[in-house]
């Protein structure tokens, strides 16, 4: 439920400079026409104290106290619906990014979650706090174990497959990687990948507001990629390919010296060349655009043209799909600090995918995946949730 704007407008309260030292394109911000646009787009608003229009208000007043002690700005999922509709174009959600740089810089209210998840990946390198050694205990349960992986980025290959802790360390999602490397397998394709010497991207760390802690990260990982030397950098992880397309461009002189593709896109060219080739799957599917992937990258097509491009498969798209689809609720860093907030986001997201009358649903994104299947299971929904390697891995011919 959201509360009325503070109706006494004390000098204790006011902050004429706020609005300017929190977001540098203030006069932006300052043509809000309070439509309401981006309350109606956010897929937390119900779940906010101040929907997101009321907190604008609350910075154009220079209200600055009510601001900062809003939980509005850290349940947002950063999914870009506000900022992809806004009229004004206004840039929301880098606002609220913007608003959680302010807190962990000044040490106000910064949720405990998010400081121990910094601890993780400033002492471990990954989010999880696990031995980052593990990285490739997916590949395990490969029969037999790939070569390439025994002695990871020891060997040059064409491509480097950059895993991401979600698919390294969780294991709803293990699966994605080793459906990756068994179609590149397949297909001819020369791969490896750094194990231990891959550090978190960082962008749990640049979402939850601590953007300088990502510069360390940013360098190991160029340096220990470049000496693998591969043509191409693929990521399974949509948040991974938007941190190595966007958040390391200061860090790379200006050239990586490979390309980065995200899974589905690499999938989409082998199949197009003909390195793979589908067998009949006569399911009826809906895909799920992730955030990360759609709205922020443009990666709207090449899981499309993969399905398309399985003989007997029938696409029902969603009512909202591509850059109008709603957010599965597992971006932001939500799930690590209000967990039933993302619950309740992906359920809703869920209701669509089943009005579709889908028997599966495939994303792109393994968090999109975990939040889906975590939805379905909640609800008891009888539905099957696969990521677009899964999908071709059990499409393609063996």
């Amino acid at each position: 439920m959201t509360v009325p704007l503070p109706s006494l407008l004390t000098e204790e309260l006011i902050d004429q400079n706020f609005i300017q030292q929190v977001e540098p394109d203030w006069q932006k911000l300052a043509t809000c026409m309070q439509c309401g646009t981006c309350s109606a787009s956010c897929p937390a608003a119900e779940l906010m104290d101040y929907a997101p229009r009321q907190l604008w208000e609350l910075m154009r007043l220079g209200l600055r106290e009510p601001a900062l002690n809003s939980r509005t700005f850290w349940l947002c999922t950063q999914c870009y619906a506000c900022q992809v509709r806004c009229p004004r174009g206004i840039l929301t959600a880098e606002t609220m990014r913007n608003l959680r740089e302010w807190a962990v810089r000044n040490g106000l209210n910064v949720p405990a979650a998010l400081l121990q998840m910094r601890e993780a990946v400033n002492t471990t390198r990954n989010i999880l706090n696990e031995d980052n050694q593990t990285r490739l205990i997916w590949s395990q349960n490969l029969e037999p174990l790939p070569e390439q992986l025994r002695e990871p980025g020891k060997n040059q290959a064409e491509v480097l497959v950059f895993t991401g802790c979600v698919s390294a360390l969780y294991p709803m999602a293990y699966s994605i990687p080793q459906s990756l490397v068994q179609v590149l397998e397949q297909a001819g394709v020369s791969y490896t990948a750094l194990g231990g010497e891959e550090w978190c991207c960082g962008y749990p760390l640049y979402g939850a507001g601590m953007e300088e802690e990502v510069a360390t990260l940013a360098r190991h990982n160029i340096e220990r990629v470049r000496e693998v030397a591969p043509r191409f950098l693929v990521a399974t992880c949509p948040s991974c390919y938007h941190t190595w397309h966007h958040l390391y461009a200061p860090y790379t002189n200006g050239k990586l010296g490979f390309e980065v593709l995200h899974a589905s896109e690499l999938l989409a060219r082998l199949i197009q060349e003909g390195r793979i080739k589908m067998t009949e799957l006569p399911w009826v599917v809906t895909y799920h655009d992730p955030c990360d992937l759609g709205r922020k990258n443009g990666v709207y097509e090449p899981p499309r043209a993969i399905i398309r491009s399985i003989p007997g498969m029938q696409l029902r798209e969603m009512v909202n799909n591509r850059e109008n689809a709603l957010c599965c609720g597992g971006g932001g860093d939500v799930a690590m600090m209000e967990a039933d907030v993302t619950e309740h986001i992906a359920v809703r997201r869920l209701a669509q995918a089943i009005d579709t009358g889908a028997t599966a649903i495939i994303s792109s994104c393994q968090q999109c995946k975990r939040t889906l299947l975590q939805a379905a299971r909640k609800t008891k929904t009888r539905i099957r949730v696969l990521d677009i390697c899964e999908l071709v891995w059990q499409a393609m011919e063996k």
